[in-house]
């Protein structure tokens, strides 16, 4: 394992900042951390559907930042390079929420003994992890590009940037995936 070095905080700025985080410069990444962590964690968070793989996913990509860094495109948004870095390590950790999420799936099976009424809250918490279900059947390329255009606000031309796809290719992987949910959805007897 690398050790970090601590560098001048005025020498992180553009492609300064590149250099100093592949040199795992502490300071570097920490800004760069302070500055994304946020906005990644409510992505990975929208896209794996728990709150402790999101984290887990987020630390991962910020612990192989620096071996990915020089990756970034000049010119490209260093927060778009590090969606497409949880989007693509983000497969192994849906993997697991998939497994995890059927496990909980069977046991909510099981005979209950609360009252027959759920509250609102018990109500749209079963949705959510209908939806849950739901996105899980959905091939990644197509669950990743779902989650940034209707969670995340992206439009195709960002999702586009974001994936290193085609624009059309963004654009067709969110019609299918709409497609797919709404016809698993629809098996399921909901709306």
């Amino acid at each position: 394992m690398q050790s970090l070095t601590l560098s001048h905080p005025a020498a992180t700025a553009g492609a300064d900042l590149v250099a100093v985080v592949a040199a795992r410069d502490a300071a570097a990444l920490a800004r760069v951390y302070d500055e994304h962590q946020a906005a990644l964690c409510s992505f990975c968070h929208r896209l794996l559907g728990e709150r402790e793989a999101a984290e887990d996913l987020v630390h991962d990509v910020f612990v192989r930042l620096p071996e990915l860094i020089h990756k970034l495109e000049a010119g490209r948004s260093l927060r778009a390079f590090l969606l497409a870095i949880a989007a693509n390590r983000a497969k192994h950790h849906v993997r697991s929420a998939a497994r995890r999420r059927k496990l909980a799936e069977r046991f909510a099976r099981e005979p209950n003994t609360s009252p027959a009424q759920p509250d609102r809250g018990a109500e749209q918490r079963w949705l959510a992890s209908r939806i849950a279900l739901a996105l899980d059947q959905l091939p990644h390329e197509q669950r990743v590009t779902f989650v940034l255009a209707e969670l995340e606000g992206q439009d195709a031309a960002a999702i586009a940037s974001i994936l290193s796809i085609p624009e059309a290719t963004a654009r067709t992987r969110l019609f299918h995936a709409r497609r797919k949910l709404k016809a698993i959805l629809s098996a399921w007897g909901l709306p």
